[in-house]
């Protein structure tokens, strides 16, 4: 783990993976805790998350239990952004640079095509 790609001491995304590591390392999870496993989780609970959607519509789902669902996905996310170090506010905003190239405003504004179908 290289600790200056790590996001900044002292941010809310690194205090909060602390928090989670600390929570882990009491419990010696750690060493459940490679990469494969926290992304296998971190896509159990995404699945979790929708099946709190699952037959309803979208305004029927119990936020509380979206909330909750969704929290792990973020801590999930978060664990495996910190086993690799990586920031999370560098490859969040990387990824959007990118996205910004496919999907750019004049020709996905409005529209939910992929980016191989938008007009040239």
């Amino acid at each position: 783990m290289d600790p200056t790609t790590q996001s900044p001491p002292g941010s809310e995304i690194a205090l909060l993976t602390e928090k989670l590591r600390r929570f882990r390392d009491e419990r010696d999870w750690g060493q459940f805790h490679n990469p494969k496993d926290l992304a296998v989780a971190l896509s159990i609970e995404a699945a979790e998350l929708l099946e709190r959607y699952l037959w309803k519509s979208p305004t029927e789902a119990d936020p509380a239990k979206v909330r909750e669902e969704l929290a792990d996905v973020f801590a999930y996310a978060f664990l495996l952004a910190d086993r690799y170090g990586w920031n999370v506010t560098e490859i969040v905003t990387e990824k959007m640079a990118r996205n910004a190239e496919k999907y750019p405003v004049e020709k996905s504004k409005g529209s939910v095509r992929k980016y191989t179908e938008l007009a040239p």
